[in-house]
């Protein structure tokens, strides 16, 4: 477990320009569900995706909207946490890449979650959303410091 005031100071400086972002799209879901995990602020909002930006985890308030099969396997709070698990470890590579996050984590996450040329990719050939680069990496790195269960690879 990392120190919660060490890990807010190195967002706010070293992760400076995610943290910042992550504030600002805060201040724009001011009325939405929040609490703090492990020093991160966790907004719950209104989208299908999940988002991590510094020390500002937006967790979606319908978990399973791309994961319908896991209904049967998990809670909705259940598998809500371990998603928010996955997005605490995107936190971690904020803290590792520093002002670097965005082009070596925050680009290829978003281009693997939106381009067509994956969603097809991992639609016709049946690939995880969680097998590349930064997903696996950010499950890895959640559990690891937190010691609890990621979303793995459904």
């Amino acid at each position: 477990m990392l120190n919660q005031t060490l890990y807010r100071l190195l967002q706010w400086t070293w992760g400076l320009p995610q943290t910042l972002a992550g504030f600002i799209v805060y201040l724009m879901h001011r009325g939405c569900p929040r609490y703090t995990f492990q020093g991160a602020v966790v907004t719950e909002w209104k989208s299908k995706s999940s988002l991590s930006l510094g020390m500002f985890l937006f967790v979606s308030d319908d978990p399973f909207c791309y994961y319908p099969q896991m209904r049967s396997s998990f809670s909705e709070e259940a598998f809500s946490k371990r998603l928010m698990i996955h997005e605490y470890g995107h936190t971690i590579q904020s803290l590792i890449f520093g002002p670097l996050y965005l082009l070596a984590v925050g680009a290829p996450s978003i281009a693997w979650s939106f381009l067509p040329v994956f969603v097809k990719k991992r639609e016709v050939e049946h690939v995880s959303y969680f097998s590349a680069y930064p997903e696996r990496w950010a499950n890895h790195l959640g559990e690891a410091v937190t010691g609890e269960v990621s979303i793995g690879e459904p």
